[in-house]
């Protein structure tokens, strides 16, 4: 690729900060859901513990399953506004009518509101995949520059973390404000304000983007895109490594709330802890140069080990405020590294699936590594907790006995310590893939202009 090729790649820097908005607006509203569902649907919806976590498992995967479909919708796609990027105008007022609806307590009883809590939660997940999918997927179509896509990618993570910022930090402080006391009105008008504001910024990014090469693309048969997979053993370690990584993350996130209320005692730190995790832009942010002095392979490993060993140290840390915060931080760190690096390594292993089939399925694959794992491991991290919780006698809203508070101990500390550092090894076995990175770029170059 010349160096003509990658100038003429670059991205405008008011571009990036738009392809930065589309996560900032996602997150802004799906780690709502992350963060707080299983704790609404029993401390405020009404469902018992095991109920909710059956409801969130089975969902979530029957809810997983719409992303290889997305994707295949996305591959092919093709208007004036090019492929991916149509989806910010055409799904964003679905997916923020159903996430608001999701937190919205009806005045019913028994299976009707099972039945209503799970309609409108996955109806939330297929708008969602819908609308993240060409998040990712947008991503090889903006640039050819592999160093742009970094870049770029570093712009997406900071976003999407300082939507999960305003998710996070301001869901509890805004539906007390809201709720007078009342929290399934503070819900609803929360998440209702939020979705405003995603839906502002989803079509702003779909102003502004603009999608390179899609004029030139044909629509790819479904038997074609699946074999694209095939041989794809960098893609298949990315998918591996993400969806662990979002089990894990998922567990540490839906069980933070209980363990500051029931173990440490005080729920009005939740907040302020999860407002610490903005530090989480550190590690995303310093992504670009780790990579150009390391490689994606060591980055992404580092990110691992550093969100498990915050876990040991706020366990070392017992209720000492100070020390559980900087295992908090040290984690928070690690995780941002974790998160973003797939991502990025999505483009290229589109390109090692074009350069070892001829078929570029960038909708499809990048749908099953982003959008199919992350909803994958929020319905399994969000199941996991509640088995155990449930096993050791949780019971919402009341004094938690010794057994039931070493159950919420044991899940927000130790399942995502284990779950983190297996996340490691399928990332041991990538390095190979990624030296030959360049030879590949090059002959799809040179293919390309032959």
């Amino acid at each position: 690729m010349s160096n003509t090729t990658l100038l003429s790649d670059k991205v405008p820097f008011h571009r990036r900060i738009s392809y930065a908005l589309t996560d900032t607006s996602g997150n802004l509203l799906y780690c709502i859901i992350g963060g707080y569902l299983l704790y609404f649907y029993t401390d405020v919806f009404g469902l018992s513990v095991g109920v909710a976590g059956t409801l969130l498992l089975l969902t979530r995967l029957i809810d997983a399953i719409d992303a290889p479909i997305w994707g295949f919708i996305i591959d092919h796609t093709k208007t004036k506004y090019g492929q991916s990027r149509p989806y910010f105008l055409w799904l964003c007022i679905p997916f923020a009518l159903f996430t608001v609806l999701t937190f919205t307590t009806p005045q019913i009883d028994g299976s009707w509101k099972i039945a209503y809590a799970t309609i409108t939660y996955i109806l939330a997940g297929i708008s969602y995949s819908g609308i993240a999918t060409p998040i990712t997927s947008i991503l090889p179509n903006l640039t050819r520059n592999p160093n742009e896509r970094v870049i770029l990618n570093s712009f997406r993570m900071v976003g999407g973390n300082i939507g999960n910022f305003a998710a996070v930090t301001f869901t509890l402080p805004l539906v007390a404000f809201f709720g007078g006391g009342n929290n399934q009105k503070g819900f609803t008008m929360t998440v209702g304000l939020f979705a405003v504001i995603a839906v502002i910024m989803f079509l702003i990014a779909f102003v502004d983007l603009k999608e390179i090469n899609t004029e030139k693309m044909k629509a790819i048969p479904v038997k074609k895109s699946i074999k694209t997979i095939k041989g794809n053993w960098p893609w298949i370690i990315v998918v591996s490594a993400n969806l662990l990584f979002w089990v894990a993350l998922t567990i540490r996130t839906s069980t933070l709330v209980y363990y500051f209320e029931y173990n440490i005692g005080n729920k009005h730190l939740v907040p302020l802890i999860n407002g610490i995790s903005i530090i989480q832009v550190l590690g995303m942010a310093v992504i670009p140069f780790i990579v150009k002095f390391s490689s994606k392979r060591s980055t992404m490993i580092t990110g691992f080990l550093l969100a498990a060993i915050g876990q040991i140290i706020m366990f070392v840390a017992g209720t000492t405020l100070s020390v559980i915060i900087i295992g908090w931080i040290i984690g928070c760190i690690g995780s941002g590294i974790a998160c973003s690096m797939p991502f990025a390594m999505l483009s290229d292993t589109v390109d090692y699936g074009e350069w070892k089939t001829g078929i570029r399925a960038s909708g499809f694959l990048t749908a099953i590594g982003s959008a199919f794992c992350i909803k994958a491991g929020t319905g399994i991290g969000g199941f996991i907790p509640t088995q155990i919780m449930g096993a050791f006698g949780y019971v919402p809203n009341t004094v938690q006995s010794h057994a039931s508070l070493f159950g919420i101990q044991f899940s927000f500390i130790w399942v995502p310590t284990i779950i983190f550092t297996l996340g490691i090894i399928p990332m041991l076995f990538y390095y190979k893939y990624e030296k030959n990175e360049l030879q590949i770029r090059n002959d799809l170059t040179a293919n390309k202009a032959s």
